[in-house]
């Protein structure tokens, strides 16, 4: 596992902002972070599309530096509306795109 600083992860996702907010119509976008059991963390974006929001990320490792290396490269989507369900195991964003675009729950 290739362990990155944070940091670094951090300003790959901000340089993608504008060709993202162009190709997928975004609202707004932003970096998201959470910290998950033991040692996972989950890093991508939060975007708003439709005046909905949704929490798209990929899960990762942390070691005793905090440094931060890719789990797998599936990209997670959560909306923060309650009432629709995660979409899991999608390889690239312009799948997470789809799926956003047709509705989590298809």
């Amino acid at each position: 596992m290739d362990f990155l600083p944070r940091e670094t992860l951090v300003n790959d996702l901000m340089h993608s902002f504008e060709p993202l907010m162009k190709k997928y119509n975004l609202e707004d976008i932003s970096v998201f972070e959470e910290e998950g059991e033991g040692d996972y963390y989950h890093m991508g974006y939060t975007v708003r599309k439709d005046d909905r929001v949704y929490m798209i990320h990929l899960p990762y490792r942390k070691n005793e530096d905090n440094q931060l290396a890719p789990v797998k490269r599936e990209w997670v989507v959560e909306s923060d509306a309650g009432d629709e369900p995660e979409a899991h195991g999608l390889e690239n964003l312009d799948e997470v795109f789809e799926k956003i675009n047709s509705g989590l729950e298809h």
